[in-house]
């Protein structure tokens, strides 16, 4: 193989770095301190929460499916947790009772996509109004505050004095996602239904379990981001969360899995979450108003879509 293809190759395989870094760069050069460590913590504790929703998006569209309720899920994980802290309940413990809550959420939507064989976007479309009301439900409509100290510090903490907490949490999320991937018949599965769900029935797999199971785990891990962004804020609002799967879906899609199902990585996801965190703290401190941003992501997913869409007509 000639040096030149050897390039091609390389640039091929690893683009969606390739291209953090170039934006990294440039933002170095256009923003004053942005490549301070304090700077990238803080964009790193900002996407934390995307992140780790993001990796849980990352099997369902493995799946070929997708879940636009995550939002809400978010919220319901946040308000739980809170008010299992607020009712004098171990940190532990409320955190445990939220990711609960968000395993019944995921539940429900594998149960009417996988068994009731509803559309992912019709029924996670209905949950997305089911939870939220439940949120507003059990909160009243009004937002949680007094939390103990343990909740709040459990993202305003830092390992070793330099990474902040939600930080490691994130990373870890991600670690065992791409090891369930890459090391378990579970993750394999995804991809497999995903690519062709007709033959992955023939050659065995349960794909109702198998599609059940993506969306378990994302209700656990939306939840759990919840619980990260209620402690982050000092505060639980069961309006909370909302248009945050359209920024996930952007994370996932960015880092090179399909929407169609059957392609994706871990390592692709954490990337696309690092690079629109990036841009929407580059624009935050250009002074860039709230709708243009909202107007950047939306061209990226579009841009995204459509290499992806190019890409499968090759």
């Amino acid at each position: 193989m000639s040096s030149v293809s050897k390039i091609k190759k390389f640039v091929n395989s690893q683009r969606i770095l390739l291209i953090l870094i170039a934006m990294a760069i440039i933002m170095s050069l256009l923003i004053e301190n942005f490549a301070t460590v304090g700077n990238i913590m803080t964009i790193a504790r900002q996407v934390s929460v995307y992140g780790i929703i993001a990796v849980g998006m990352t099997f369902v569209i493995m799946t070929g499916g997708i879940d636009i309720s995550v939002g809400s899920t978010v919220a319901l994980g946040g308000v739980v947790a809170s008010m299992a802290d607020l009712a004098g309940c171990p940190l532990i413990i409320s955190i445990f009772i939220a990711i609960l809550f968000g395993l019944a959420a995921g539940a429900i939507n594998g149960f009417l996509i996988a068994y009731c064989k509803m559309l992912p976007f019709v029924a996670t479309l209905g949950m997305l109004n089911v939870i939220r009301a439940a949120s507003l439900i059990i909160t009243k409509g009004s937002a949680l505050y007094g939390m103990s100290d343990s909740f709040l510090k459990l993202s305003a903490g830092y390992l070793w004095g330099v990474i902040p907490y939600p930080v490691v949490i994130m990373l870890a999320v991600f670690l065992l996602g791409g090891i369930l991937i890459k090391h378990f018949s579970l993750g394999r599965f995804f991809l497999a239904v995903g690519g062709n769900e007709e033959s992955a029935r023939l050659a065995g797999v349960n794909t109702r379990r198998v599609k059940l199971s993506a969306y378990v785990i994302a209700g656990g891990l939306t939840a759990l981001s919840g619980v990260l962004l209620a402690s982050r804020l000092g505060t639980a609002q069961p309006s909370t969360g909302s248009g945050y799967e359209q920024v996930v879906i952007a994370s996932v899609v960015i880092g090179g899995t399909s929407l169609l199902g059957g392609t994706g990585s871990m390592i692709g996801t954490l990337w696309g979450t690092l690079i629109l965190g990036l841009v929407s703290s580059a624009l935050n401190q250009l002074g860039v108003q709230q709708f243009y941003q909202t107007l950047v992501t939306g061209l990226i997913v579009i841009i995204a879509v459509l290499f992806d869409v190019l890409k499968k007509d090759r």
